[in-house]
């Protein structure tokens, strides 16, 4: 067994990206681990911040969200490693993952950014993804930064819609 913590956490932290095969938010990782009480935040933090160091995970961060994901190295760590994890453990981070599993698909699904243009002018970067397919990929120019925010926090709450219509109408075989 481990005894070291650290190496614990980013064990556990390596099992539940690569449990998934897809990326994670800083919040969706958090959550499991405050709501389990294995570890506190900062010490989190800093185990995330160490396995992007050692290239375990890669982090994809815009304006509202950073998402980790598994790297080759990382899966190569877990599968020489993984055994470490108690089957307590596993169990656990099993049940979140497939207890929670609706929301972080739909959560990790939801992609919005912004940008600032050459034109001064902001560009809206919103994606409906499943897995890693991305089924919708959207860009739209804005004139400034709050309208960009309040796209992106729109996003969310409106992308299924938005893909609905966008399919509907593009489906729709009258020329009228």
């Amino acid at each position: 067994m481990l005894t070291e913590p650290k190496t614990l956490y980013k064990l556990m932290n390596l099992y539940m990206l690569k449990r998934v095969n897809i990326p994670l938010t800083n919040s969706q990782l958090t959550d499991f681990f405050l709501k389990h009480e294995y570890a506190p935040y900062f010490t989190l933090q800093q185990v995330l911040n160490e396995l992007l160091e050692s290239g375990l995970i890669c982090k994809h961060a815009n304006h509202s969200t950073t998402r980790y994901e598994i790297t080759r190295e990382g899966e190569e760590t877990l599968e020489f490693f993984g055994k470490n994890i108690s089957p307590a453990i596993v169990e656990d981070m099993d049940n979140y993952l497939k207890e929670n599993q609706f929301r972080i698909r739909n959560e990790a699904g939801m992609i919005s950014d912004y940008y600032k243009s050459t034109n001064q002018d902001y560009i809206v970067h919103c994606e409906i993804r499943e897995g890693k397919t991305v089924l919708l990929d959207l860009s739209l120019s804005v004139p400034d930064r709050e309208q960009a925010e309040s796209m992106c926090g729109h996003w969310e709450q409106r992308s299924q819609e938005i893909y609905s219509f966008v399919m509907k109408t593009l489906m729709n075989s009258s020329d009228g």
